[in-house]
């Protein structure tokens, strides 16, 4: 495999021009049964392999299911942010100085798994609930231009949750 490949396994994240309610409903769908699918994959995994990197020069898978734990909890206060406020300015982390941090080095997944487990359920029922408008609120993030839509934050998420699931099964195999 070529380095793009290994580093977007299922290709970069593209917000589509149009997003329709089958897109938002699919990116429900895998945030929905991505903590369970991601539980399945690393379940019986040891202890050398979750401390190791998933590709050369990247985070442990360790690192990694905490990573997606942190990430996606930031992800539904960015949404209740976006629902509570008018076009917030979300504070963005630096995902690289979390994965050095002790914890992410050396914590059982087991409790990021319950974590996630937690905030997707509480996610996804919040997504089921947004009405028309809703989808369409905004926030602002420092790093990007234009801000983001809740519909395309479902979508980056799914994405997401793809995207480091297939950088598990890949290391893995």
């Amino acid at each position: 495999m070529n380095v793009d490949t290994l580093k977007y396994p299922v290709g970069k994240f593209e917000i589509p021009e149009v997003i329709s309610e089958k897109d938002i409903n699919e990116a429900i769908t895998i945030l929905e049964v991505f903590p369970e699918q991601l539980k399945l994959l690393t379940f019986n995994l040891s202890e050398d392999e979750l401390d190791t990197p998933y590709r050369e020069g990247s985070w442990t898978i360790r690192q990694l299911v905490h990573h997606i734990s942190d990430s996606h909890h930031h992800s539904y206060n960015r949404i209740r942010w976006a629902l509570s406020e008018d076009n917030p300015m979300i504070k963005a982390y630096n995902q690289d100085a979390f994965a050095e941090l002790e914890d992410y080095k050396t914590w059982p997944i087991s409790w990021s798994l319950s974590h996630l487990e937690a905030v997707h359920h509480k996610l996804v029922n919040l997504l089921r609930m947004l009405t028309d408008e809703q989808w369409n609120r905004r926030f602002q993030h420092p790093e990007m231009e234009n801000g983001m839509s809740l519909k395309e934050l479902a979508l980056m998420y799914a994405w997401h949750s793809m995207h480091h699931y297939a950088h598990i099964k890949n290391a893995v195999r």
